[in-house]
């Protein structure tokens, strides 16, 4: 007999498991649309031409690809034609093959999907277009703690806007939702990809930015050293990686590294980018960063939050080495930590500027951000964070004792469950004991006795679990009682 199995980086959950993610869920639901984002979701499967492409190079080898129907390359081989496949594409290997067999894909992420679902219905949107999503993504990538092949996003995201109040409002909601979860030890990086750029000047560069981001974004992973490497290998001088480090290692606080960026900007001869289209800062020339666009859009967005009333400065952390790997980025990113958690980010998104453009819309701007709902459940778990939840959302268990009290025990039932309270009638007539056993162990904290003895009474005594304490109430008191305890 086979052995039941799942496929390796999934899970399953129990019910006391998905009670614990559904808080999750419903803290960061309810802060999304108090933000005034709407619901939305897409299908798990997409075309891989609106997928491919969107996640730089090492993230389109990530993707899960949907087989045709029917396997084309067996077929091939058993001698079978296929109208798509051919010896030469067979012998060309993987790369000719897989265009022709797979079409379709499980989403990567929820950001993309989101454009093509804005590009596909712009007629109907109104902008600026907010709107949540909360669903499962698939990754191809090697499972460990906190990295899973299917895993859920919760994303929020705004289109048709190039305010930098939207940026302001990301890191109001993410450090909402986790002080709402018992998150207080966190750090929410930021840095924008204007400031990336304007590194990548100061060093001299041209034509490779791409490669330099990829390895910025391996930093906190494989190191300084795993970093060099990798750069040297894509053809970066060693003078020029020092001096990269010299830039990415300044130190103070946030504004202080903004003034110290600026000045290795200016000694490195990197010419004045200018101050994106609209943005107040710039345009009035308050700001000494205005020559800067990642810097000045950086300097905005910490005066945005603190005339928000944001008063977490020492959770907010501009990082330099913050490059976020995925290519459709444009603006400012971020990221979030849980310092006293061994685990990678449990959030993160940034601007990007022309992601519709690639399905026919260009020129709207959006910004969103992704909370990952199975890091931050092993975060609460490692801390020991979860209140004690039963199996079961029951919350009375009224016992089966015969037949001649089934109709009076029925009746009650749906009485509790008219006003809205969880119960369950143990379906069989079975020992006293185990019934109790029964509700013990799905965490049922109250046990309702009805007998033939209670009911010649006119009462049913009510157990409650935890503490033992025995009461004994009229049948028509009971619904009452429960509903105001």
């Amino acid at each position: 007999m086979q052995k039941p199995s799942i496929p390796q980086g999934t899970r399953d959950f129990g019910p006391a498991q998905v009670a614990r993610r559904q808080h999750i869920f419903n803290v960061i639901r309810r802060t999304f649309e108090q933000f005034g984002f709407a619901p939305l979701e897409t299908p798990t499967l997409e075309n891989l031409s609106v997928l491919t492409g969107k996640y730089g190079d090492e993230g389109d080898q990530l993707l899960f690809k949907v087989l045709n129907s029917g396997n084309f390359l067996v077929k091939e081989r058993k001698g079978e034609t296929t109208p798509t496949v051919t010896a030469d594409d067979l012998e060309a290997g993987p790369k000719a093959v897989l265009p022709k067999i797979a079409e379709k894909g499980l989403r990567y992420d929820l950001t993309v999907p989101f454009a093509r679902y804005v590009a596909m219905n712009r007629g109907t949107l109104t902008f600026p277009f907010k709107r949540y999503q909360m669903q499962p993504v698939w990754r191809a990538d090697r499972p460990q703690r906190g990295r899973y092949r299917e895993f859920y996003q919760c994303d929020a995201d705004v289109v048709g806007t190039d305010s930098l109040l939207c940026e302001a409002e990301i890191v109001l909601m993410m450090s909402q939702v986790l002080h709402q979860l018992g998150l207080y030890d966190f750090t929410i990086k930021i840095n924008h990809r204007g400031v990336l750029r304007n590194i990548y000047q100061a060093l001299g560069g041209e034509g490779q930015e791409t490669d330099l981001f990829v390895a910025i974004d391996k930093l906190d992973k494989i190191g300084r050293e795993g970093v060099s490497n990798e750069l040297l290998g894509k053809g970066f001088t060693q003078p020029t990686i020092d001096t990269l480090f010299e830039l990415l290692s300044v130190e103070g606080n946030f504004e202080e590294k903004l003034e110290r960026l600026l000045a290795g900007f200016a000694t490195s001869g990197v010419e004045p980018d200018g101050f994106a289209e609209g943005k107040s800062l710039a345009e009035q020339g308050e700001s000494p960063l205005s020559g800067y666009r990642g810097l000045a859009e950086l300097g905005e967005v910490r005066a945005l939050l603190q005339a928000s009333g944001f008063n977490q400065f020492d959770r907010l952390e501009f990082d330099p080495t913050l490059a976020r790997g995925l290519s459709y980025y444009t603006g400012c990113i971020f990221e979030v930590k849980i310092n006293n958690v061994q685990m990678g980010s449990v959030s993160g998104g940034g601007r990007y500027d022309n992601l519709t453009g690639s399905f026919g819309l260009p020129g709207v701007s959006g910004v969103g951000f992704s909370f990952g709902v199975d890091r931050l459940y092993d975060c609460l778990e490692s801390l020991d964070l979860f209140k004690p939840t039963g199996e079961t959302p029951t919350r009375c268990l009224i016992t089966n004792f015969d037949g001649p009290t089934l109709p009076a025990a029925l009746g009650l039932l749906a009485q509790l469950r008219a006003a809205g309270l969880p119960s369950e009638l143990y379906p069989d007539t079975v020992k006293l004991q185990k019934q109790f056993k029964y509700a013990d162990a799905k965490g049922i904290p109250l046990v309702i006795i009805m007998g033939p003895e209670e009911l010649s009474q006119g009462i049913v005594k009510i157990k409650i679990l935890a503490s033992g304490e025995e009461k004994t109430l009229p049948i028509g008191e009971v619904v009452s009682a429960l509903t105001h305890d």
